[in-house]
C-alpha cells in the first residue's frame, strides 16, 4: 500500500492499441460528477495486469465516509432526475451508446488489460454492454404504464416510480458488462446509482463515469465508490439506498443479500455457478467439440456460465477424444488470456493436483502454461474420471478446467445435476432428448447445444437456487421493475349515472 496523490479533473483516455504493457490513471471516487480522493483513508491497492502480473495502476480505497458522501450527492440529484421525463432519460443512454461505438476499440483494449482476456474477448464483453445499453434506449416504449376504465367514469392505470438513490456492487470477469446490466434500467427508471466495481477492475468503471457525463447524465446521479468489504457493507447498511444489487460468488451473493434485506432494502444477488453439460453419444462430435472448448477456456474459465462439469453418457469417447484435441491446440495468451491473479492460479492448480491425487485422470494438464514471463497463466485441463463428490466436479472452480463425470444412463446424469443447484446444458442432435433435460433440470438457465446460455437481450439474466438470492432476473423487464415501484392510480372525473362498490 501506498500513500495517495491529489485527485486529477479528468483520468483522461487509454492509448494501447495492443497487449504490450500500458499504465492508466489511478481509480478514485468519483461522486458529484468530479473525482475525488478518500475522505480519510490513505490506503491504495494495486491494480495488476494479470498478463505481465505487475501494476498498470492504483486504487485508491475508500470507507463508509464515502460511501455516504455519494448517497449525499445521489439524493441532491435524484429528485429532478427523476423528474425528467422518461424519454429524456433514455436520450442520456443514446449519447452513451454512440460514445461506446465510437471508443470501442479503447474500452476493448481497457477490459483487455485490466482483466487479462484477450482483445476479441473484451471487444465481446463491451458489444454485449452497448446491448444492455440500447435495451435501455428502448425502455420509453415499453414502461409505458397500463390504463384501463374498471367503471363508468373511473379510470386505473400504473405508473413506474423511481426508488431514489440505489446501489451495486460488480465483479472483476466482467469488468464493463456487468454494470451494464444494472445501470441503464435503473437510471432511465430515475433513480441515482452508486456503484462499487471490483477493486481488481476499477479502471474500465472510470470510463464509464466520464462518458455518462459527456452523454449529459446531471452530475450527482452516477456516482462511483471504489473500496472493498468495508464499501460493500456500508451501501448494503446505508439507509438512504433504497435497492441493491450485487454479482459475484454464490458465498457473499447470500451474506450481502441478508445483510441488504435485513436493512430493509429490496436486494436482487447474483452467485456463482457449477455449470453440467449432459454430452450424449448421438451429439454432433464438431459442434459440441468446438462449443466445449470454447465454453470451458473462455474468458480463461472465469464466468459463471462457463462450462465445469461434463456428463458423459454411454459411449462419448469418440467426443471427448475430439473435445481434448480441440482444447490442446489453444494458444496461452494468444487464444486464451490469463486468470486474474497469482492466488486464483494456486487455487485452480490446487483443484487440479487434488483431482489427480483422489485418481481422476489429467487427459489434458494446463499447470505449466505461460506467456508473458510474470503472468498468472493456467492451461486448458481436462479431468477425466471424476466422481461427482470430487471438489473438482462439486466447487466451482472458476478457471479452464473441465471435470468429466461418467455415467451409464440419461438417468443417472438427472441425479448428478439435479443435485447440483447450478445451470445445465445438452449436446444431442435428437429433440426428444433436449426437451426431456430441458424439462427436468433443475436450473434456471438452459441451453441445447449452446455451452454458455446466457440469454441475449430483452430476455432477463438471473438463475435458480443459488445462483440468485432474491427474486426475478437482474436484466430485460425483471431489471427495470426491480429499479422502480409501481404507484397504482385510481381516478374519477365525471358523476356516474349508476351504482357498484367503487362508488
Amino acid at each position: 500500500m501506498t500513500t495517495a496523490t491529489s485527485a486529477p479533473t479528468t483520468v483522461g483516455r487509454f492509448t494501447a492499441t495492443s497487449d504490450a504493457f500500458a499504465t492508466f490513471a489511478d481509480a478514485r471516487h468519483f461522486i458529484g460528477g468530479a473525482w475525488r480522493d478518500p475522505i480519510s483513508s490513505k490506503a491504495t491497492l494495486e491494480v495488476h495486469n494479470p498478463r505481465f502480473g505487475k501494476a498498470m495502476a492504483r486504487v485508491h480505497l475508500g470507507g463508509a465516509d464515502d460511501v455516504d458522501a455519494a448517497v449525499k450527492a445521489g439524493t441532491a440529484a435524484q429528485h429532478e432526475w427523476g423528474e425528467w421525463p422518461i424519454r429524456d432519460r433514455a436520450h442520456v443512454l443514446y449519447r452513451l451508446r454512440e460514445l461506446m461505438v465510437k471508443n470501442i476499440d479503447e474500452l476493448s483494449w481497457l477490459v483487455s488489460h485490466e482483466n487479462g482476456k484477450i482483445f476479441s474477448e473484451a471487444r465481446a464483453e463491451v458489444e454485449k454492454g452497448i446491448e444492455c445499453v440500447e435495451y435501455g434506449c428502448s425502455l420509453p416504449n415499453i414502461a409505458a404504464g397500463n390504463q384501463l376504465e374498471v367503471s363508468r367514469g373511473v379510470a386505473c392505470e400504473v405508473v413506474y416510480a423511481p426508488l431514489g438513490v440505489v446501489a451495486g456492487v460488480t465483479p472483476f470477469n466482467f469488468p464493463l458488462m456487468v454494470p451494464l446490466w444494472m445501470l441503464p434500467q435503473a437510471l432511465v427508471g430515475g433513480n441515482a446509482f452508486v456503484m462499487k466495481a471490483s477493486e481488481r477492475v476499477p479502471l474500465s468503471t472510470m470510463r464509464l463515469a466520464e462518458m455518462l457525463k459527456e452523454a449529459g447524465l446531471p452530475a450527482g446521479v452516477f456516482n462511483l465508490v471504489q473500496g472493498g468489504r468495508e464499501v460493500v457493507e456500508a451501501l448494503c447498511d446505508h439507509p438512504q439506498v433504497k435497492a441493491f444489487g450485487f454479482v459475484g460468488s454464490t458465498k457473499v451473493a447470500k451474506s450481502v443479500y441478508g445483510r441488504a434485506s435485513m436493512a430493509g432494502k429490496r436486494a436482487l444477488c447474483l452467485g456463482g455457478a457449477k455449470n453440467h453439460l449432459f454430452v450424449v453419444p448421438d451429439a454432433d462430435v464438431q459442434v459440441t467439440a468446438e462449443n466445449v472448448v470454447a465454453s470451458f477456456t473462455g474468458c480463461a474459465g472465469q464466468r459463471c456460465m462457463a462450462a465445469s462439469v461434463l456428463l458423459a453418457i454411454g459411449d462419448v469417447d469418440h467426443i471427448l477424444k475430439a473435445v481434448r484435441d480441440r482444447a490442446a491446440k489453444m494458444v496461452a495468451g494468444k487464444d486464451m488470456g490469463p486468470v486474474t491473479t497469482q492466488a486464483a492460479r494456486e487455487r485452480i492448480n490446487g483443484y487440479i493436483d487434488a483431482a489427480e491425487k483422489a485418481g481422476a485422470r489429467i487427459v489434458l494438464d494446463g499447470r505449466k502454461a505461460s506467456a508473458e514471463a510474470g503472468g498468472y497463466w493456467v492451461g486448458p485441463t481436462i479431468i477425466d474420471g471424476c466422481t461427482a463428490d470430487m471438489p473438482a466436479a462439486r466447487e466451482e472452480i472458476f478457471g479452464p478446467v473441465l471435470s468429466v463425470v461418467r455415467v451409464p444412463t440419461l438417468e443417472k446424469a438427472f441425479e448428478i445435476e439435479n443435485a447440483n443447484p447450478y445451470a445445465s446444458s445438452v449436446y444431442t442432435t435428437s429433440g426428444d432428448v433436449a426437451r426431456r433435460v430441458m424439462a427436468r433440470v433443475e436450473a434456471g438457465m438452459c441451453g441445447v447445444n449452446i455451452g454458455v446460455p446466457v440469454p441475449r437481450e430483452p430476455f432477463g439474466f438471473g438463475g435458480w437456487n443459488d445462483s440468485c438470492f432474491g427474486a426475478g432476473n437482474i436484466t430485460g423487464w425483471d431489471g427495470y421493475r426491480f429499479w422502480t415501484r409501481q404507484r397504482k392510480i385510481t381516478s374519477k372525473w365525471a358523476l356516474q349515472r349508476d351504482q357498484n362498490w367503487m362508488s
